[in-house]
């Protein structure tokens, strides 16, 4: 669990302890990388709402991974400021955040493709085709964060940058 915030706290978290908000999480990459995704994928989902979405099948697609991812990342956010991977040590949570972070991503690319694809600039009402524009650009930059995220979320899960004999021993009693 090295990389990721609360891991020094492993040991002496027990799962009867209430959850606390971590605030080196907000300052540690992923953290920060997590707050950014949320507010890029708040203005994706939110660009394609404000347009004429529903004519048009492929920003459907576009709408339905940014709001799943959205919502996702919310609960990842929140699990981690407020300390509940350290209740539900069972399950390994830097891989779980790795996978879902590359899933992520993978998703972002064909929501970014599609919503690039679609935006037509004959478009006859205008505002819709700069909203659509705009959706397209932040599912990039969306995209990348997930990337960059799926690489600190690697690392973590790795352990690298930490002494491997300590970051496998945790006392759950």
């Amino acid at each position: 669990m090295a990389g990721l915030p609360g891991a020094a706290r492993a040991r002496s978290a027990s799962p009867g302890t209430s959850p606390a908000l971590d605030g080196t999480f907000l300052c540690s990459p992923l953290g920060g990388l997590m707050g950014t995704q949320a507010v890029l994928g708040l203005l994706v989902w939110s660009l394609i709402a404000a347009t004429t979405y529903h004519l048009h099948a492929a920003y459907g697609w576009v709408m339905f991974v940014s709001l799943f991812c959205w919502i996702l990342t919310l609960l990842f956010f929140m699990t981690y400021l407020l300390q509940l991977q350290l209740k539900f040590y069972v399950i390994p949570w830097p891989l779980v955040l790795m996978i879902y972070n590359a899933v992520a991503t993978v998703l972002y690319i064909t929501a970014f493709v599609t919503c690039a694809a679609a935006v037509h600039p004959t478009s006859w009402r205008q505002w819709d085709y700069n909203r659509r524009a705009a959706a397209s650009f932040f599912a990039c930059v969306t995209m990348i964060i997930y990337g960059v995220s799926t690489f600190f979320s690697f690392r973590a899960w790795k352990g690298l940058g930490s002494n491997a004999a300590t970051s496998q021993v945790t006392d759950h009693a």
